[in-house]
């Protein structure tokens, strides 16, 4: 298994894949190219309408007053525990093994798409409990990467049949929060190019062939999310809680649309006037309506509940 922690790309690919291509509609052949993976040229929109959207989704809470100690530390057996219970009910299975059999193939490839923002990066404890499930399944470890930067030249990730996507939770000055949409625009060289209008496309970025269709799970961590900020990079642990949880699901926009219900919770609860500014997070809404990668209606996501539920919130 090879871990990387804010590694810079080493080298440049001839075809920057930017928000733009997508909106003039541009053919998807050339960024194809870019990452090496042959597919018939296709408009954006021809892409979207391959992969409708669904009409329900299924996200798992889980949460534990045990998980996090007085000192903020993380408990890994608990961590382990819960997201096993988290897996287990969203396949509906009591079998902890065979739910996860239904994620890993022995002969996968798997890319674990964690985040090294330094405030608030995945929990180590989190990737190495991935790791050792994916061990469990069969996949052999050199078969196994865990990085975020610089993913694009990761041999494990270039050659990847199956993507798991780990991230906290967090608001962001660009897009509104920081969740599972978000954490893959390190798919491409320049991710700033997918900042405008708050940056309303990136579910755009789902539909890049060195990501589509290979996400098998989610999980959009909530230990401890940051629910206020300003401007960017912006942190003050006043602003984060213990909520001491995981958020799992097959569907990134239907975690994402959650997240955003349970950041407006808090924010609502902890100030007296709700703060002026902030950034719309209208890219979950148009990851569903725009670009046909999930659930974002919150009517039509089943929301599981397991374990400790004191001030849950949603």
């Amino acid at each position: 298994m090879s871990v990387k922690r804010g590694a810079n790309p080493a080298g440049q690919i001839q075809k920057t894949v930017t928000r733009r291509d997508f909106l003039r509609g541009t053919t998807l052949g050339a960024a194809s190219l870019a990452f090496g993976v042959p597919v018939a040229a296709k408009t954006f929109q021809e892409l979207r309408a391959t992969y409708p959207v669904a009409q329900t989704a299924r996200v798992v809470l889980v949460r534990d007053a045990d998980v996090l100690n007085s000192h903020g530390e993380c408990n890994p057996e608990v961590l382990a525990r819960m997201l096993d219970e988290a897996v287990t009910a969203l396949f509906d299975t009591d079998d902890v093994a065979a739910a996860w059999q239904q994620i890993f193939k022995p002969e996968d490839v798997l890319g674990i798409k964690s985040n090294v923002w330094p405030p608030l990066p995945t929990p180590p404890e989190l990737e190495k409990t991935l790791h050792q499930r994916a061990l469990d399944a069969g996949i052999p470890d050199a078969k196994i990467s865990i990085a975020d930067r610089g993913i694009l030249d990761d041999p494990v990730f270039q050659k990847a049949t199956a993507l798991i996507n780990a991230r906290p939770l967090r608001t962001h000055h660009w897009s509104g929060i920081g969740g599972c949409l978000k954490n893959y625009i390190m798919f491409v060289r320049e991710p700033w190019q997918w900042h405008d209008d708050a940056c309303a496309d990136l579910g755009g970025l789902w539909h890049l062939p060195v990501c589509r269709g290979k996400t098998r799970l989610n999980v959009l961590v909530v230990l401890t999310p940051l629910f206020h900020g300003i401007g960017p990079h912006h942190y003050d642990p006043q602003y984060v809680w213990p909520y001491k949880g995981l958020l799992v699901g097959t569907d990134p926009v239907a975690l994402d649309a959650i997240g955003v219900k349970l950041l407006a919770e808090k924010r609502q609860r902890f100030f007296d006037r709700p703060p002026r500014g902030g950034t719309s997070s209208q890219h979950v809404q148009l990851a569903e309506t725009r670009h046909g990668v999930g659930v974002a209606d919150l009517d039509r996501i089943e929301i599981v509940r397991l374990g400790w539920l004191d001030g849950a919130l949603i």
